[in-house]
């Protein structure tokens, strides 16, 4: 399944190039560098987070990860995640990262995908540097408020679909 996105994600790369070249060579070759810094600017961040959350989760207690965010936790563990991922500052790269180091040390998939989610849905550093100056605050709170449920639908979703 993962070759077959690869060679998905691939094709698609090869689509856009080819689309840029027809149009121009200027178009092409500014296509290819801008990729390029991109690669190499996140590339660094990447391999930080990658390599950071395997020394997270070498440094969680295992035994403290299970009882508090395992798949025994429930509810308990996904109202934990749900703060935590509430809670956390950064980017995909820190999200993730600490995602991946909690399945590592012992958390449950439910408890996962419920931090992954009220990370991306309401992370606080977001809701104030950039949602509340940029729209109404009216807006903002219904926004948060109409998604809270989401987590944790997901992660009794994710309980009623088994282990995965």
């Amino acid at each position: 399944m993962i070759i077959f996105v690869d060679i998905l994600l691939w094709t698609i790369v090869g689509a856009l190039a080819l689309a840029a070249a027809v149009r121009g060579r200027i178009l092409f070759h500014n296509g290819a560098r801008e990729g390029a810094v991109d690669f190499l600017r996140l590339l660094p961040r990447l391999a930080l987070g990658v390599v950071g959350s395997g020394y997270i989760a070498a440094v969680i207690p295992h035994d403290l990860m299970a009882r508090w965010l395992g798949p025994e936790s429930g509810v308990a563990g996904i109202a934990l995640a749900v703060i935590g991922g509430t809670l956390t500052p950064g980017g995909p790269v820190v999200g993730f990262s600490i995602g991946a180091a909690a399945l590592k040390s012992g958390a449950g998939a439910p408890q996962v995908i419920a931090y992954s989610i009220a990370w991306a849905l309401y992370a606080l550093q977001r809701l104030f540097l950039w949602e509340v100056p940029v729209m109404s605050g009216r807006v903002v709170w219904l926004r948060v408020a109409a998604s809270l449920p989401l987590p944790f639908l997901a992660a009794g979703a994710a309980m009623l679909l088994g282990r995965p």
